[in-house]
This record gives structure tokens, C-alpha cells and sequence, in this order.
């Protein structure tokens, strides 16, 4: 083995150290590390409701930042020129494309104005469709008839001056279907608002064809108050969470992308300077905010910190249990260059095989400190067999174990690269380079060295005195550890959150659960995502979702700015139902003279119908429809190909009940989508995980045989199912990274039973590095189970608890093992070992 030799060894490692720090150094980390949620789902995710949050995630959605402006005392005066100086201040910084403040009605009212002006174009598809049974003189009449009934509710009082332009009732029936929702709430929270808003017709803006009459000023006028009207009594019942009375809610959109930096310190400052200048008019003003860009900001600098911390913790924790094990300080040190080499190529590796890496699989990887140096253990802690031996008759010795324990790591690990999720496949990537960087550099570190062996303190090689007591209780414990991993693991429960992804950051979540109570989001509403290829594509399925939903919640209302878009059918048939009711103004006019309305009165109505020509293209009704959307109300649909939406708002709390895939709806909870996608993708990593521990074990046997291959098989995965059990009993609720922690765990507890089982078969007393690599290693992922973000601590736990049970297992069974026989000749040598197996 030339490459044993100083000077080859020494080449070879420094070729090796220069290139990784070289690609290290010629790194764009912004944009090659990610910190966002997001980047842990695949690009290609085959969920379509997830595709659309995804890229909502890149929208205006995500975009949005919620301000409170709070002004104590009664002067409403003062409290509303300091939130206009905040909003100017915003819009003058640049950072924010849009602000308003939420009693500002412009954006709902350009809404409202623009389906008045296309109330025939949008309204008189469906009508027509729901009465194409009637002839023209019988929808006439029933048309007059519906009029009058009309007439006598109290809420036609507010829809006076609009029923002479519209006396088929097509803004009023639009107004009645979402009535019972706040409208309010902005829709930020609850799309419900503007959608109510927007029945309201409330501008007079003529559609084309129209002839503008000096009395729709007035219908608009009415309109609004009729909408106002409608939504009084959930108004009232709505003020539970609404803002504190000398608060000042404000509405606003930035212009960069919020995960992004440009999105983040320019956003901060913009806030910042606008505060001060509101606090120049209202000196004791205060501001409470929430946007995606806080969370991503604080969770990235919080990332950061644990990482920091974390590495010198770990570096600590295992170098400081190698000084206290070891004599020389200084011989310890050379124990330090095989855990910077395992991070160096595990770092190099995973840069260089995926163009953006998220930072989890860096704080996961500190547990590389603890396992690399295994390897340096097994290497410098193992003693001559003969004095004088030769290094590289050492390596010879020690590499059927080496390699054993290193490659069926990395054969599980690389199973990983098949996974769906992102971040498995970079880890998989990471632990896999990062192990055999350490074991290539624990072999050729080593050969420098004038004397590659260290003896360890006395007390880490001591062995427990044999005795019938201490085999009684050894056996005892082994039992008892047994029927926790029987028994315990039925106790288990399962659930996925990508809340767990992050940083706990409890003062942040707070205020965005303030803040989206202020604007309309509670508890007892329910967000819905309709989607389709085209606009078209969703409102068929909203139509679906809309009859599904009314099975399943009679009770409870629903709006959505899809209920003022005609069906695609609808909307082709528009021509050809007009055509068969060319009589139908006359006839509506002898109908309303019979039930005892003035004819003459609705002529407003009459022009607009003679005026109308059927708009020729859907998708440009829908699309001026949408131009007019603006704040707000731009959230509540999507016209973009491939990823057109509605949104309904529901009167009820989140429910159980999804409906079915082929309505193409969601309940538009993110972070529950999300969930559930992590859940389908522990499923795919527990089949990843069987498959790699199938073939760890048959790597088993075919290095050692299936008898002894399978003795040790049982070590790592008996101290799996200890640590599994231990959590359910516990009552823990288990993620994907439990399940992670736990193949991890299994993968590295075989480099103890092997160097164990290679020992006994000497019959030789097991070496200090066994205990010394268990105990590093655990020490590692105790600093993993300490992290703030709870998927760090899983894995950490899950990991430090099956490494320090096959510790315990090979310790106590070996303690429980009754003494070899004496030597005798009529016991055959074969039946004595036999017997020393057992």
C-alpha cells in the first residue's frame, strides 16, 4: 500500500484538503444556500394544490404585510393622519408597491364598479341558464312576480335606487349569497369581504353599450348601502376579534420577493422610517406587524446562530470527551483533522451535486463531528497486535471492519438519493461523502505519524467484575429493554408539520395571530382554493365545489368573487338565449305593469338591454374583469395559465370533511397541505429506509456469514425498536425525522456490534474506541437533541437514544454471556464455542 507511505499520504491529503476549500471558496452562498420551507418540496411535486401554493409562495400572497398602527386616546382626527403619514412613508420608500388603509373602500369599490358595468356581461349568463325552461312570457311574468316579492323585504329599501337598472335582481341575488359573511374583514383574511364588496356595484362606471344616466350615481350609492345593510348582524358578531378602537389597520403589498434579501432590509427600513414619521404627528403611536419577510429574516439569523453555536458545541463536546478519555492533549489534537476533512467533503459533495442546498442539511450535518471520529478512534486507539508492527499492517488488520462499518453506512445512506423529498437526498448525499472522507482521512492522516497509537486512560477500558450478580442483573436489564421494544412501539403516534421545519420563534406567531384576527381571519371561517388550468377550468369546479359544499354544510354560507363569473357553457349559450327572447322587453313590460310597477320607470334598464351585444370572448370578459382588481381584492383569483384559482371564504371552522380530488379544491391552510404532503412522504421514506436496512443486512452475511451477520444485524435494530418504544411509552409524537434519526441510528450502532463481534471472535477485551465512538457520537446529536427547531431536536434525540442502547446491549451482553468452559479434551473445541456464542 504505497499511499500508507508519509509522503503519498501527505500529497494525497493536501491534494484533497486544496481542491474542496478551493469549490468552497468559489461559492455563491445566497444564492446556493436556501432557507426556504419550500425548497424542501420537490420542484415537480405531483400534488396539484401544493403546485399552486408553491407558486403562490412567488406572488402576491406572499407578499403581504399586515401593520397595526395603534394611537392611544379618543382624537380620531390625529390617529387618522398618522396612519396616512405611515402609509405615505411606505409607498415613498419604494419597498412597498401598494398600501391602504382597511376603512379605504377604492380598491373594493373599483371591484364593485366594474361587474355594475358588466353586470349583463357576467350576471346574465347564469340567470338565463337557471330559467331556460320559461318561455319568453312566462320568464316575464315570473320576473315581475320575483320583482314584487322583492319589494316586500326590508332590504330592498337599500337596493331602491338600483332596481331601475337592474330589475332581474342580478346584484341583489348576488349580494344575498355571501350576506351572512363580514364584509368588513379585508381580504387578506377573508376574500369573503371584497366578494360581498363586489356585489355591491358600489361606482357607476358604464359598460360598454351602456348609455350613462344621471341616476347611476344613485344606484351605485344604494348599492353600497344595501351591501352594508346585508352584512350588519356579522359585522356585530365579528367585533370578538376585531382591532382595539384606537388601532389603525393597514393593508399593504411589497414589491420584492420576502424569502429573498432584497425583500427583507429594505422592507425593515421602509417600516421603520414610516413609523417615525407617524410618530411625529402621534408622538406615543406604537406598531405591531406580520409578513412572511419577518419570519424568513429572523428565522435565517436564528439558522445561522444554531449553526455557529451548534459546530462549536459539537466540536467541543467531542474533542473535550476525547481530551478527559485520552492522556495527551497534544495526541488528541490528531483526531481533529479527521472530523475537518469529513465536513470538508461532505460540504464540497453536496454544493457540487445539487445547484441549491437547504441550510437544515448544514445543521444536521454537525452530527459528522461525532461520527467521523470513529474512524481516527477505531484507527488510533486500536493497540499493535505485535510490537513493532507496521502501519499498514495495522489497516490490513483493521479493514474487513473498517469497511464493513463504513460502507453498509453508506450503502443505506446512498438509498436515500431516491428519495422524493430534497432535503433526504442532500443528506443522504452529505452523511454518505462526509463517512468516507473520514475514513479516507483517518487512514492517510495516520500514516504520518511517527506512532499512529494512543492508549487510553485506564478507566475507559474497564470491565465490570463477572459474577452470577452482575450476569442477573444483565440479563435482567436486556429483558427489560426487550419488552419496551416489544410493547412500547404500539404506543406510538405519528403527525407531520412543517411548522417543525423552522426556528421556534413564539413572539413572532403571536402577533401574525393578532394581526390576521384584526383582519378577519378566525378560527370559525375556512378558506377554500379552487383551482384549474384556465379561469374557465375553475369556475366549472367552484360550480362543483359550491354543490358539494352545500350538501355538507347546509348551514353555512359561502362567498367568492367566482360566484360574479359566468360558466364557460353559460357564456357560449349567451347569444343563441338571447336570441330566442327578442320580445322579452315587451313582455317584461306588460309584466310589470300587471303586478303594479310604473314600466316607464326601469327604462334605465331597457336601454342598457337594447345597447348589450353578448361579449364574443370569455377569457377577455373574465380578464377586464380581473384588471380591475387592485390592493386587496387582487388576491382573490388567478387568470394565470396553469395556475388559475378562486378563493371562497365558508362560515365555518376548519373541518375534517376535504372535498373530493375531482372538485379541485383545498381548504387553503398552507402549512396542513404541506403537512400532509410530509406525511406521504414519511410513508416513502419508511419504504426507502426497509429497503436500505434489507440490504445493510444482507451485507451482513455476505461479509460474515448469515450466523454471525445476523447476531449483529440484531444489535442495531433491537436498540431501534428500545428507542421507539421508549418514545411511545414517553408519549412523543413522532415525524419524518424520527424515522430519518432512526435508519441513521441503525446505520451507525452496526460500526459497535461489528467491531464488537471482530473482538469476540479473537477473544479479545472490546477496545476503548468503541465506547469512546459511541459516546462522541451521542454527544454529537445531544447537541442536535438541544436545537430550537424541533426536527433538529427529533433527529437528535432518536439518534443519541439508539447509539447509547447498542452500547448498552454489547455492554451488558457481554456481562449477561456465562464464562467460556475450561479447556478440556473430551469437549470438542467446536461445541465450546457453540456454547460461548450462546
Amino acid at each position: 500500500m504505497i499511499f500508507l507511505r508519509k509522503t503519498p499520504a501527505r500529497i494525497l491529503l493536501l491534494t484533497g484538503a486544496l481542491a474542496g476549500v478551493a469549490w468552497l471558496a468559489s461559492l455563491d452562498y445566497a444564492q446556493k444556500i436556501s432557507t426556504n420551507v419550500l425548497d424542501l418540496i420537490p420542484a415537480a411535486e405531483r400534488s396539484p394544490e401544493l403546485a399552486v401554493v408553491r407558486s403562490l409562495a412567488g406572488e402576491k400572497q406572499a407578499r403581504v404585510a399586515l401593520f397595526a398602527l395603534r394611537v392611544p386616546g379618543d382624537d380620531d382626527d390625529t390617529r387618522d393622519r398618522a396612519a396616512a403619514a405611515f402609509t405615505a412613508s411606505l409607498l415613498a420608500s419604494g419597498a412597498f408597491a401598494e398600501a391602504e388603509i382597511t376603512t379605504d373602500t377604492t380598491s373594493r369599490n373599483a371591484l364593485a364598479g366594474q361587474i355594475f358595468a358588466q353586470r349583463l356581461a357576467l350576471l346574465l349568463p347564469g340567470w338565463l341558464a337557471e330559467n331556460e325552461s320559461h318561455d319568453t312570457a312566462a320568464l316575464a311574468e315570473k320576473t315581475a312576480a320575483d320583482l314584487e316579492r322583492f319589494m316586500s323585504k326590508p332590504e330592498a329599501l337599500a337596493f331602491a335606487e338600483l332596481l331601475p337598472h337592474d330589475p332581474l335582481l342580478l346584484l341583489p341575488t348576488l349580494v344575498e349569497k355571501v350576506q351572512s359573511l363580514d364584509t368588513t374583514s379585508t381580504v387578506t383574511a377573508s376574500p369573503a369581504a371584497a366578494a360581498t364588496a363586489a356585489a355591491s356595484a358600489s361606482t357607476a362606471t358604464a359598460a360598454p353599450g351602456d348609455t350613462a344616466t344621471p341616476g347611476d350615481t344613485a344606484a351605485s350609492t344604494s348599492a353600497s348601502t344595501a351591501a352594508s345593510a346585508s352584512s350588519t348582524a356579522s359585522t356585530a358578531a365579528a367585533t370578538d376579534t376585531a382591532a382595539p378602537g384606537d388601532t389603525a389597520l393597514i393593508w399593504t403589498l411589497t414589491r420584492e420577493n420576502p424569502l429573498a434579501e432584497a425583500g427583507q432590509k429594505p422592507v425593515f427600513a421602509a417600516v421603520a422610517a414610516a413609523l417615525s414619521a407617524a410618530q411625529k404627528i402621534a408622538p406615543d403611536a406604537t406598531l405591531r406587524w406580520t409578513a412572511i419577510s419577518l419570519f424568513a429574516a429572523e428565522s435565517k439569523q436564528s439558522i445561522m446562530r444554531e449553526l455557529t453555536l451548534g459546530t462549536l458545541l459539537t466540536l467541543i463536546a467531542v474533542l473535550g470527551l476525547a481530551v478527559i478519555c485520552l492522556p495527551r492533549i497534544a495526541g488528541t489534537l490528531n483526531l481533529a483533522p479527521v472530523i475537518f476533512g469529513a465536513l470538508l467533503g461532505a460540504c464540497a459533495a453536496v454544493t457540487l451535486c445539487f445547484g441549491r442546498v437547504h441550510v437544515l442539511v448544514f445543521v444536521l450535518g454537525l452530527m459528522l463531528a461525532g461520527v467521523s471520529i470513529d474512524y481516527g478512534f477505531y484507527l488510533y486507539l486500536q493497540p499493535r497486535k505485535i510490537p513493532g508492527e507496521p502501519y499498514a499492517a495495522k489497516v490490513r488488520r483493521l479493514l474487513k471492519p473498517l469497511l464493513g462499518s463504513a460502507l453498509t453506512t453508506v450503502l443505506g445512506f446512498s438509498l436515500l438519493l431516491f428519495s422524493d423529498l430534497p432535503l433526504i437526498r442532500q443528506l443522504g448525499v452529505f452523511v454518505s461523502a462526509g463517512l468516507l472522507c473520514a475514513l479516507v482521512t483517518a487512514v492517510l492522516w495516520f500514516a504520518q505519524i511517527k506512532n499512529p497509537f494512543m492508549q487510553a486512560r485506564a478507566f475507559v477500558s474497564a470491565q465490570p467484575r463477572p459474577g452470577a450478580a452482575s450476569r442477573r442483573a444483565a440479563i435482567a436489564i436486556l429483558a427489560l429493554g426487550a419488552l419496551i421494544a416489544l410493547a412500547g412501539p404500539w404506543r406510538l403516534h405519528w403527525r407531520d408539520s412543517t411548522q417543525e421545519l423552522q426556528p421556534r420563534l413564539p413572539r413572532l406567531a403571536q402577533d401574525a395571530a393578532d394581526l390576521r384576527a384584526f383582519f378577519g381571519d378566525t378560527p370559525a371561517r375556512t378558506i377554500y382554493l379552487t383551482r384549474g388550468e384556465t379561469i374557465a377550468d375553475a369556475r366549472a369546479s367552484l360550480e362543483k365545489f359550491t354543490a358539494w359544499h352545500n350538501e355538507k354544510f347546509p348551514a353555512a354560507a359561502t362567498a367568492s368573487l367566482g360566484y360574479a363569473i359566468p360558466l364557460r357553457a353559460d357564456h357560449d349559450a349567451l347569444p343563441a338565449r338571447l336570441e330566442k327572447l327578442r320580445d322579452f322587453p315587451d313582455a317584461l313590460r306588460a309584466a310589470l305593469d300587471r303586478h303594479g310597477f310604473n314600466a316607464g320607470e326601469f327604462e334605465p334598464f331597457f336601454t342598457v338591454w337594447k345597447n348589450f351585444t353578448p361579449p364574443a370572448n370569455y377569457d377577455a370578459t373574465i380578464a377586464s374583469l380581473a384588471a380591475s382588481l387592485r390592493g386587496q381584492t387582487a388576491l382573490l383569483m388567478s387568470t394565470t395559465p396553469g395556475a388559475s384559482f378562486l378563493i371562497t371564504a365558508a362560515d365555518h371552522p376548519a373541518s375534517a370533511a376535504e372535498p373530493p380530488a375531482a372538485l379541485a379544491t383545498a381548504s387553503l391552510n398552507q402549512l396542513e397541505s404541506l403537512n400532509k404532503l410530509f406525511a406521504r412522504y414519511r410513508i416513502s421514506a419508511l419504504r426507502l429506509s426497509a429497503i436500505g436496512l434489507a440490504l445493510v443486512g444482507l451485507g451482513m452475511w455476505l461479509i460474515y456469514g448469515v450466523k454471525r451477520g445476523t447476531l449483529i444485524f440484531t444489535t442495531p435494530v433491537g436498540s431501534c425498536l428500545f428507542a421507539f418504544g421508549l418514545l411511545g411509552i414517553c408519549g412523543v409524537t413522532l415525524n419524518l425525522f424520527h424515522l430519518l434519526g432512526a435508519f441513521l441510528g441503525v446505520c451507525l450502532s452496526h460500526n459497535y456490534a461489528i467491531f464488537t463481534a471482530e473482538n469476540d471472535a479473537r477473544k479479545e477485551q472490546p477496545p476503548p474506541s468503541i465506547r469512546l465512538s459511541a459516546l462522541s457520537t451521542a454527544a454529537s446529536f445531544g447537541v442536535l437533541a438541544c436545537s430550537s427547531i424541533p426536527v433538529v431536536s427529533a433527529l437528535g434525540v432518536t439518534v443519541a437514544l439508539i447509539v447509547l442502547s447498542a452500547l448498552a446491549t454489547v455492554e451488558l451482553k457481554r456481562i449477561a454471556r456465562p464464562p467460556a468452559p475450561p479447556d478440556s479434551p473430551n469437549i470438542p473445541p467446536t461445541f465450546r464455542r457453540r456454547v460461548f456464542d450462546l
